[in-house]
């Protein structure tokens, strides 16, 4: 289980993934003790929860203004943050879901290791909030974050909440944590980093997560597609995923075999969520689609450097769409197809010299093929680290982070859904 690979043996017991008959009740460990973080006992302090009102519920949430970053968790020590509950206004105004940013910083450290736009962060993109439910991230009734993969540190752990929205937030949280009086030297570090590019180049893979420096554990992506308009009526994901580990240059070591495949689904990709898959949204009408993979089972590993990325594919039925969209200046450009020429089936290659000729002729056989093409996508991605910071870009400003998701996609999706 994550966990398992992230702790030296000395902190297995404590912190096994798994809720079994024996870890439930297995020895408690000396020099660790259970704390909550909330707005209730901002510090986690022993003896100092629910003073604000005399013991009755006092200040449950915060209130955090326009342009103000809030400090949520800040602790001096060693620790593990085992679970993030957060609900309140984040979760009713979709576009704040986009302009809160949350910040994680551990070992003093002045650049984040965890940046990113909060409900993108919780496990939803295009900033939206539905029910689904995985091993680490869930979101149950659409009604709160919830986020339980371990995040260890050895001398101090800082989280804070920026509000770059126009309208002051309402956030309840709950940080549980076990505080230690020492933590292992080999631990990795958790990570996340978020992006998005609004118009992806012809032929060229969108980057979820750029060259990483380190070693370490890549543990997966919710990824979100607002698929080009231009394209509407054929399939998006034929894109496979690539990973390239430990010097890897133009061609990786881990390459999948298509989009809704990578997602343990296939020949397209409906709505579902399960512990370590899903499509959380899959609207074909309007081209909006969120999925999530995450690797808890296959463990991906990196020693020296990780890059992962995934081709802007699709496939499409050459006289309905294709060869119509090519004389009308849509951009892409064909990469396969089925060929049945021979009598057998084979798979035929278009991305060679005189690939576009030979599609557009007649000698090309009737049916569909593969093609590249140019979409929306944003990505967070999740991983862990042998060192508290890391060398990835810093999160996009705002604009970029809500630029055409009102028109796209909160003025098209039913609100009562999300």
């Amino acid at each position: 289980m994550l966990k398992n690979v992230i702790f030296s043996s000395t902190l297995l017991i404590i912190l096994s993934v798994t809720a079994s008959a024996q870890n439930l009740y297995d020895p408690i460990p000396k020099g660790v003790h259970t704390r909550w973080v909330t707005p209730e006992n901002s510090n986690g302090e022993k003896g100092k929860g629910v003073m604000t009102n005399q013991g009755a519920k006092g200040d449950a949430f915060y209130i955090i203004q326009p342009g103000e970053t809030k400090t949520i968790f800040n602790v001096k020590g060693a620790g593990v943050i085992e679970r993030i509950w957060s609900s309140g206004s984040i979760l009713k105004k979709k576009e704040q879901r986009r302009a809160l940013r949350i910040d994680m910083y551990w070992e003093d450290e002045e650049k984040p290791a965890v940046s990113a736009p909060i409900g993108d962060f919780f496990g939803i993109a295009h900033g939206l909030s539905l029910p689904f439910e995985s091993d680490i991230l869930m979101n149950p009734e659409g009604r709160s974050f919830n986020a339980t993969m371990p995040m260890p540190f050895k001398k101090s752990a800082r989280i804070n909440i920026t509000n770059e929205s126009s309208q002051e937030v309402w956030m309840w949280f709950d940080i549980n944590y076990l505080a230690m009086e020492k933590m292992d030297e080999d631990i990795l570090y958790f990570h996340a980093y978020w992006n998005r590019d609004t118009k992806t180049k012809l032929a060229e893979d969108y980057v979820i997560l750029p060259k990483v420096e380190g070693s370490g554990r890549y543990i997966g992506a919710n990824i979100g597609v607002l698929g080009g308009l231009e394209y509407k009526g054929t399939w998006f994901g034929e894109g496979e995923v690539k990973m390239y580990l430990d010097g890897d240059s133009e061609f990786p070591t881990l390459v999948g075999t298509g989009t809704e495949d990578y997602i343990a689904t296939g020949w397209g990709q409906g709505v579902f969520s399960t512990s370590y898959a899903g499509s959380v949204i899959s609207d074909k009408e309007n081209e909006i689609y969120a999925f999530y993979r995450y690797h808890l089972k296959d463990k991906v590993y990196f020693h020296k450097d990780k890059k992962v990325t995934i081709q802007q594919m699709g496939a499409g039925n050459k006289e309905k769409f294709l060869k119509p969209w090519i004389e009308s200046g849509v951009e892409l450009i064909p990469t396969n197809f089925i060929d049945k020429r021979s009598g057998k089936t084979e798979q035929g290659h278009l991305m060679y010299e005189g690939g576009a000729e030979f599609f557009m002729s007649e000698e090309f056989p009737a049916g569909g093929a593969k093609y590249y093409r140019r979409d929306d996508v944003c990505a967070t991605a999740y991983f862990y680290l042998d060192k508290p910071t890391n060398n990835l870009p810093e999160l996009p400003p705002l604009d970029l982070r809500l630029v055409k998701l009102k028109e796209r996609v909160y003025n098209v999706l039913n609100p009562t859904t999300y």
